[in-house]
């Protein structure tokens, strides 16, 4: 698939968004919108951010002045506000293009990524950003192929104790995903897949005992570690099928709580827009729980974040404006059902079509939207709960 096909269906959630929007209506959370994109510092940010010990804030941009996108920082100015640095920006060359993944710090402060397009092949690339002087150096560390490798990745990294890196690619060689993993080698870095999937639109979780759990279209695994270098994979959960494919799957990256239950959400109409909950049972047996099923409102593109009282936060693409909204579902005390409350439905010129959310230490929540803002091109925002 090309990168015109693939962005076809978000580039025309686009269209129109340029324009003067109407104000917000009165809200009982507060949303701040930290920037908003003016096009030449980036434009339609589709990935989540990250942010480092001193509270800055990393994201990439699908576009940049008329370029193939960035990787922005965002840092307070220590008035109440925050500048914006562009920290790069791809050529669509060797060095990669379309960035639609959030990034990951190691502990020296380096940036790690992936693009969709860009690379000695034009199949993505993953990417390093190191600090270089007054700057940032690029280096790609490996570009994909369509051998035995796959192809054009849209989501994020992770990385182990050991440094290897892990990720997925949207497509493989039988036109599904994958998920690859990355190990520095001789100066350079090896890459081999480590597992074939239905096509990924989902990042992975590591836990502590180094497994990774990850979700294609329909399923959700685990990867273990077998103790001879190789993987054992274990499908979870596999979630039926119906509707139209592309638009009726599992997209949020899974996340796991303290117990081990994995928590994610599927994207989609005719009720499967859902977070869903998977438990760990007898005999590996995994048991599928819907927490919020989105009825009136098509429900989560991205995926959800968990807070120490297990209160879940979220995003839906599409809200009651039409623009998106935040979410938190409330975590029942002694048994029950969890309540869903609206934090903030976007209207445009706050945002529109959000990405997933992080949470920071006072229960402040940070995400993007694709569209929206003063010109149309994006926002970075906060919502305080």
């Amino acid at each position: 698939m090309s990168f015109a096909r693939f962005t076809q269906a978000i580039l025309a959630l686009l269209v129109g968004l340029a324009v003067a929007f109407g104000a917000a209506p009165a809200q009982a959370q507060t949303e701040t919108v930290l920037h908003s994109f003016t096009y030449s510092d980036g434009a339609f940010p589709r990935s989540d951010l990250t942010s480092d010990s001193a509270g800055n804030l990393y994201g990439t941009t699908l576009f940049m002045g008329g370029g193939v996108g960035g990787v922005f920082e965002l840092s307070p100015d220590g008035r109440g506000g925050w500048n914006e640095t562009v920290l790069y920006r791809f050529t669509g060359g060797a060095d990669g293009g379309y960035p639609y993944c959030p990034l990951i710090l190691d502990s020296a402060g380096n940036l790690y990524g992936t693009t969709y397009d860009g690379g000695a092949n034009e199949l993505g690339v993953v990417f390093e950003l190191s600090p270089a002087g007054a700057g940032w150096k690029e280096t790609v560390l490996y570009s994909f192929a369509w051998g035995t490798d796959g192809r054009n990745p849209v989501t994020g990294l992770i990385m182990d104790a050991a440094g290897n890196l892990y990720g997925t690619t949207f497509h493989g060689n039988t036109n599904d995903g994958t998920v690859f993993e990355l190990s520095p080698s001789g100066g350079g870095w090896t890459e081999r897949v480590i597992y074939n999937v239905d096509t990924s639109y989902a990042g992975l979780t590591m836990d502590a005992s180094g497994n990774i759990f990850g979700a294609g279209l329909t399923t959700v695994f685990e990867l273990s570690p077998n103790g001879k270098g190789d993987w054992n994979p274990t499908v979870l959960h596999t979630f039926s099928q119906t509707g139209r494919k592309n638009y009726d799957g599992l997209n949020g990256t899974p996340v796991l709580d303290k117990a081990g239950n994995l928590y994610g959400t599927r994207y989609g109409g005719g009720g499967n827009a859902t977070v869903y909950k998977l438990s760990p049972g007898k005999n590996g047996k995994w048991t599928k729980q819907v927490l919020q099923s989105f009825k009136n409102r098509t429900g989560p593109w991205a995926g959800v974040v968990l807070d120490p009282q297990g209160n879940i936060y979220g995003t839906t693409l599409y809200g009651n404006s039409g623009d998106g909204s935040v979410f938190e579902l409330v975590a029942p005390v002694g048994g029950g059902n969890y309540e869903e409350k609206v934090l903030w439905s976007f209207s445009g010129a706050d945002g529109a079509y959000p990405s997933s959310l992080i949470l920071d230490n006072a229960g402040n929540l940070y995400g993007m939207t694709l569209g929206g803002g003063a010109g149309g091109f994006g926002v970075v925002f906060e919502v305080t709960p």
